[in-house]
């Protein structure tokens, strides 16, 4: 038994020595071979364009960043903020009246009446009537009664627009019908 264990790895190192040094050479061979024939296919890079420089012709035109041009935007910017801030000075300074803490379209005209000839609309808000006339306050855009018709009661509210200034829009309150 001990040559038996002696004699088997004996023999799988012979039968892998002579597999391999045979094997190898052809392995070798065929390599070779296909090195030679395998060729790679590469593109020529095209040719760069041919660069046209351009002539410059704006070198006369109006300069954008000039001190000039800037004074004139300057000018304009604060004589729009002064008429923005002119229209809304008073409306800032005066005292605020009851009716302005209310937004405008939570009030309707419930209808007209006549005290010492002056028209007067009658005007519902939160289940309560108030008597309004021109020159009062109504709504929370500083809204004031020009005018006080039979049917509709028209102010003029001050607003900021897209842009961020103050101006005058016209607004009105439509007589509402009740309905049964």
């Amino acid at each position: 038994m001990s040559t038996l264990r002696i004699a088997a790895p004996l023999a799988a190192a012979l039968l892998l020595a002579a597999c391999g040094s045979a094997d190898e050479g052809e392995i070798q061979q065929w390599m070779a071979a296909q090195r030679a024939q395998t060729r790679p296919k590469v593109q020529p890079i095209p040719e760069p364009k041919k660069f046209t420089p351009q002539a410059y012709t704006q070198a006369n035109a109006f300069d954008p960043f000039s001190n000039q041009k800037l004074t004139q935007a300057l000018k304009h910017e604060s004589a729009q903020s002064t008429t923005s801030a002119a229209l809304l000075a008073p409306e800032l300074t005066r005292r605020k009246e009851p009716l302005e803490s209310y937004p405008l379209d939570t009030m309707s005209m419930v209808g007209t009446l006549f005290k010492k000839g002056q028209p007067v609309a009658l005007v519902r808000v939160d289940n309560l009537l108030y008597q309004v006339r021109p020159g009062m306050y109504l709504g929370q855009n500083y809204g004031k009664i020009v005018k006080v018709g039979e049917s509709e009661v028209v102010l003029r509210e001050i607003v900021q627009d897209a842009a961020g200034e103050w101006i005058e829009r016209a607004a009105t309150l439509q007589l509402q019908e009740r309905a049964q």
